[in-house]
């Protein structure tokens, strides 16, 4: 329990720390948004106005602490651009990006770990050597150009697949899966090949250690050895890098979606950057700071469970 209680206790000081930094970026960087609002032509009169309107003209730290108060309380602020509240927005857009990453995270797992542990048992043949060689390419694919190939070869040739727009779940499940599929296997293919290499090593790590020589000579199954003793043990590595991919998925997304106009988050973060539009910038920014933290927290928590000398230490 005191475990949990360190891991959440640094889960709030890092995202306090994250507000502040977030806030303090956005009072440096060039661009007024109140000129942007109300456009070139407005007079001092009205940009003081609208300044005072929005707490714009009260000290920074005030500024910060209302800002911040506002995110645990879910009002992020009205947005310049749309003239909307924030919260708002993000919910329009989050169905859409969450969906993208979910999909995205579960193409990773299903091929990832299973291949992992095909090739970790062929060690030195034509299999690993095949599939090594393989995913160097994956890696080092840029995402939007790999998005751009499945456009040509995929969505041009297979009604099924979308290569733009998005169809909501709730009006047609295989329109929606249409309009994801290709762009979560633009986000996931490189990060196939990344996990792939690390579910490989860390299962010929383990492999390699003398109580699975002797686990062996007891007589016991390959598979079960495998499954029961070698994978479990492996899973720490695993984690560790599967808390990294999540993070460039939710990162990936924002180029992806571009690439395929989906209307999600990423979209409405180029926009925002566009338009100066400082409110909305920071909510997405702070969202996606609370997705990868979460699930680094979540990683953590996991930690303990798989192994009990992590919460005891």
């Amino acid at each position: 329990m005191a475990y949990i209680i360190r891991r959440i206790i640094l889960f709030v000081v890092t995202m306090a720390m994250v507000s502040f930094i977030t806030f303090a970026v956005f009072q440096i960087l060039p661009g007024d948004p109140i000129r942007t609002m109300l456009g070139t032509e407005a007079d001092e009169v009205q940009v003081e106005t609208l300044r005072k309107e929005l707490g714009l003209d009260q000290p920074l730290y005030v500024q910060y602490f209302e800002w911040a108060k506002g995110l645990v309380t879910g009002d992020l602020g009205e947005s310049i651009r749309f003239s909307m509240p924030v919260k708002e927005l993000l919910m329009d857009r989050l169905p859409v990006t969450i969906s993208l990453a979910a999909i995205t995270l579960l193409i990773v797992i299903i091929v990832a770990i299973p291949l992992g542990i095909f090739v970790a048992k062929r060690q030195n043949k034509m299999s690993d050597v095949v599939f090594s060689s393989i995913t160097q390419v994956g890696m080092a694919i840029p995402s939007f150009w790999l998005g751009m190939l499945l456009i040509l070869y995929l969505g041009m040739n297979f009604s099924f697949f979308s290569i733009s727009g998005y169809v909501p779940w709730t009006e047609s499940i295989a329109g929606a899966l249409g309009a994801i599929l290709l762009p979560a296997l633009t986000i996931a293919i490189p990060q196939i090949a990344v996990k792939f290499r690390y579910v490989r090593n860390a299962i010929l790590e383990q492999l390699r250690l003398d109580y699975v020589r002797t686990i062996r000579s007891k007589g016991i199954t390959e598979k079960f050895v495998m499954y029961k003793h070698v994978l479990r043990n492996s899973m720490i590595p695993i984690l560790t890098i599967f808390g990294l991919i999540t993070a460039e998925v939710v990162a990936g997304t924002i180029i992806v979606e571009q690439v395929f106009a989906l209307p999600g988050i990423g979209q409405l973060l180029i926009t925002s950057i566009g338009y100066r539009d400082f409110p909305l910038v920071q909510g997405i920014v702070m969202y996606i700071t609370f997705v990868v933290v979460f699930i680094n927290f979540f990683v953590d928590i996991l930690y303990s469970v798989l192994d009990p000398r992590i919460r005891l230490n």
